[in-house]
């Protein structure tokens, strides 16, 4: 017979959460968690609400890459945990520590597949996209279940983390003592893994005799936030870098040992490459020719031993978490002096203004309507005069057009469609960015990728977010169509008023057509830090089939 006070699921999961340092919560709320939603709120954490839970998934997913803590996403069951399910297998992916917390149904039901509401078998759904899946089925077992979620989502190689509770585990009740002692605190969740001497010295060594070394660094080397020893290890070596598009910023944009405007022919020409929290995945062309050149050797500083020799040999692996490697690696500069020949950095630098000479003369250009080059030059010149805004940006050509002219200057202010290149990251990202760092948001959005996400608009003007979404709209995927026949797969209605769908939520809308419109209107909704949209007017025959990865889409053998 129970006596004393008592206390719940409900109020344990709270407690939980809140002893091991997460304050906010992203989901939409419905059976069985809308009282976990309203306790949570009631109990002084943030929750933000969505309008679809893929969208809260990525404010989740992104809050914890920028905080290196798990972002924390509610769902519903069976649908709405499936709806969660994309955002967490993209954390996964992508290296993003977060936890899918969703309710689920009655057990005995469900696993004798007697046809419960929303009955799904969500763990076992979860375990192939997820780094780990658990199910708290008793509310004794509450606190470690969090735990474990925590520590599982942020050690090692961060990810995705999926936490099943039972209806009758959140309502069931217990002493409170018990509960109270039944909650744990993680003690040191992500301990530092060192590399071992020799890896440190082989890689060191494998540069010291590059005649043309390289430096990639990734948005694992972003994510380390160890910036000053990655800072001060290429400028003590003068090796030349080249930043992932979520890296850039780790060092400016316009610092003189970039050669992002000169990218393939670093790649191809350079005979050492280190890879700081970078996978040769299809993003680097797996490391294969034509891009890369048959003769080149590797290091690669990775916290998983099992990310080495994935696509290409590496010669010189170094294990372990990216802050203590690079430290490492600075440390062993004292007894290894290393420096990049005169004659690659000439070579690099003379390609470099070839092609910052063409980038000039397609921004200078000022074709009517507007193209991607021209409206987004107009952006980069207005963000040069405003520091300390996140960049989020999604797309086909928006993307590869922005990530290419929009210049970062700070670390961790460009979020992107990343490792996946999955669309539909747009608004959670851009919620997720300004609640958990608290800055504003400029989201460069295709008209196609906004329609993925776009109804949190509402979200963002809900909760008086600073986030301004800019649509470039050329009326379709990849282009709009032109003429009068038939809508073709890829084209959407021609003229779309998306400014006037933040209207409806009482956001400011922009319409504009030309670049000094576009750059009139971005500085204003950027000064007034509320939500707005513009909707940037292109051309339907801007862009092109598939962006940049053309060669990925596949064609017909038939002559």
């Amino acid at each position: 017979m129970m006596s004393g006070a008592m206390t719940d699921g409900f109020h344990l999961v709270i407690e939980a959460l809140r002893l091991n340092g997460i304050e906010t919560i992203y989901g939409v709320a419905g059976i069985p968690i809308t009282d976990l939603a309203r306790l949570a709120q009631q109990e002084g954490l943030h929750y933000f609400g969505f309008r679809h839970e893929q969208s809260a998934g990525h404010a989740a997913a992104i809050a914890g890459y920028l905080t290196q803590q798990p972002g924390v996403c509610l769902t519903v069951s069976g649908p709405g945990f499936l709806n969660g399910l994309v955002a967490l297998a993209n954390a996964t992916t992508n290296c993003f520590p977060m936890i899918l917390l969703s309710g689920s149904s009655d057990r005995a039901i469900v696993d004798l597949e007697q046809g419960d509401y929303e009955e799904l078998d969500q763990m076992t759904a979860a375990k192939p996209f997820a780094k780990a899946s658990f199910r708290v089925n008793r509310p004794e077992d509450i606190g470690i279940g969090v735990a474990r979620a925590v520590r599982a989502a942020v050690s090692g190689r961060p990810g995705g983390v999926y936490l099943d509770l039972t209806a009758a585990a959140l309502s069931a009740v217990l002493d409170a003592d018990a509960g109270q002692k039944s909650l744990v605190k993680v003690v040191d969740p992500a301990p530092a893994q060192m590399p071992s001497a020799l890896a440190v010295q082989r890689a060191i060594q494998l540069l010291s005799v590059a005649q043309r070394p390289l430096i990639i660094l990734g948005k694992g080397a972003a994510y380390a936030q160890a910036d000053s020893a990655i800072r001060s290890f290429i400028e003590r070596t003068h090796i030349p870098f080249l930043p992932m598009s979520m890296a850039k910023g780790l060092l400016p944009d316009a610092h003189p040992l970039s050669v992002a405007a000169a990218r393939s022919y670093a790649i191809g020409h350079a005979d050492v490459v280190m890879l700081v929290g970078a996978r040769l995945n299809w993003l680097l062309s797996h490391g294969k020719g034509p891009l890369w050149s048959e003769d080149t050797q590797y290091i690669q500083l990775d916290i998983a031993a099992t990310e080495m020799d994935s696509n290409r040999p590496i010669q010189a692996p170094v294990v372990g978490d990216i802050h203590s490697s690079m430290e490492s690696l600075v440390a062993a500069l004292e007894d290894y002096p290393i420096g990049a020949r005169r004659e690659w950095l000439e070579a690099l630098h003379q390609q470099k203004q070839k092609n910052i000479a063409r980038m000039a003369a397609r921004l200078a250009a000022d074709p009517r309507p507007m193209n991607f080059s021209s409206a987004l030059g107009a952006v980069r010149a207005v963000l040069q005069e405003h520091s300390g805004v996140y960049v989020v940006n999604e797309g086909a050509n928006a993307l590869d057009f922005a990530r290419n002219i929009i210049d970062m200057q700070d670390p961790r202010m460009r979020l992107d469609s990343g490792t996946w290149g999955i669309m539909g990251i747009g608004m959670g990202y851009a919620v997720g960015a300004a609640t958990a760092r608290g800055g504003i948001v400029l989201a460069i959005e295709g008209d196609s990728a906004f329609g993925f996400s776009g109804m949190e608009l509402e979200t963002i003007c809900r909760y008086r977010l600073p986030v301004v979404v800019l649509v470039m709209n050329n009326g379709g995927i990849y282009r709009g169509d032109v003429g009068n026949g038939p809508p073709s797969p890829t084209g959407f209605v021609a003229g779309a008023r998306y400014d006037r769908l933040i209207e409806a939520f009482g956001g400011q809308g922009y319409h504009v057509e030309d670049p000094q419109a576009l750059m009139q209107a971005l500085q204003e909704a950027l000064a007034a830090r509320r939500p707005a949209l513009i909707n940037c007017v292109i051309d339907p025959l801007a862009g092109t089939e598939s962006g940049h990865i053309q060669n990925l889409n596949p064609k017909s053998g038939l002559a």
